[in-house]
């Protein structure tokens, strides 16, 4: 099965979990490599795929996203100078292990699990999204796994609604109702998650509930009586807001199929990238199992 994986919550989740005075025989720090390198190792030797790729974020403020909106992602402190040197060394990591990794200037991470899930979906290929953001739950459909693999929970299609509030096909559009404080994307002012929640099972969309707005009075939501002034007068807002939300699986991405098929790791290279990090005999062990597990 196909493993589509969220690099960057993993890497910022080890760079702020793992002591930072574990530094290279340089004096560097690879704590978020070690804790990357960590869950790389677990996962691959717990799920066995057979083809899996690694998406990263080139950056917090580069993206389409950011030309359309500048304010996108604003509220977030930009990472520290010795993280953005070991994305670069986690990326090197994939590659060694024999993992497709894929990164780009324009679109983000999501964008590229999407264009990838995507394109494989028509090739009869099934997904699983290794990740904790709520954003990728809106690709997930018959046959796609949802993996929290740092809360070790996983939702198939039918669960993802009730984890988040809506089906995944209406994720974008509750996301544009709601706004995402995290992405720092404003929303409709006054409609909360259980309001957009109980709007979008009644629509089908965004489109679907802007044309049928003269029901949204009637139906039995806390406030109706004034949504429809609501939602008419920010409209807009809610449609720019999509554009933000809307993962963007149509992105330019040069891959076939063959790419993602895990190889084999390149087993005396890891074991000197782990001696050069000091990261001790247990990692390159692991390395050793996954190349057997291969190879039989």
């Amino acid at each position: 099965m196909l493993h589509l994986v969220d690099a960057s919550f993993f890497v910022f989740r080890a760079y702020y979990s793992v002591s930072p005075e574990m530094t290279d025989a340089d004096g560097r720090p690879v704590n978020a490599l070690y804790g990357f390198a960590r869950f790389m190792g677990d996962l691959l030797e717990r799920a066995k795929p057979s083809h899996v790729a690694v998406a990263f974020d080139e950056s917090l403020s580069s993206s389409y996203r950011n030309d359309i909106y500048p304010a996108y992602k604003a509220n977030r402190e930009p990472a520290p100078e010795d993280l953005k040197q070991q994305f670069g060394l986690c990326r090197q990591l994939c590659r060694l292990m024999g993992v497709a990794e894929y990164a780009d200037g324009i679109y983000e991470a999501d964008d590229i699990i999407g264009a990838i899930a995507t394109r494989m979906r028509a090739e009869g290929h099934a997904s699983v999204l290794v990740t904790r953001d709520k954003d990728l739950a809106q690709l997930v459909r018959e046959g796609d796994e949802y993996w929290d693999f740092a809360g070790d929970r996983r939702f198939g299609y039918h669960q993802i609604e009730e984890q988040f509030g809506v089906r995944p096909e209406r994720m974008a559009d509750y996301l544009a109702l709601t706004g995402d404080a995290v992405d720092n994307i404003p929303g409709v002012p006054g409609v909360g998650p259980k309001t957009a929640a109980a709007l979008l099972r009644v629509f089908n969309s965004l489109d679907h509930l802007y044309d049928n707005l003269g029901e949204v009075a009637s139906l039995p939501i806390r406030g109706a009586a004034k949504l429809p002034a609501r939602l008419r007068e920010h409209r807009e807002a809610a449609y720019f807001a999509r554009r933000l939300t809307l993962i963007a699986c149509d992105m330019p991405l040069a891959f076939t199929p063959g790419d993602l098929v895990r190889r084999a790791p390149d087993v005396p290279a890891l074991e000197s990238f782990y001696e050069r990090a000091r990261f001790g005999p247990m990692l390159g062990r692991q390395a050793q199992r996954l190349a057997k597990a291969l190879a039989e």
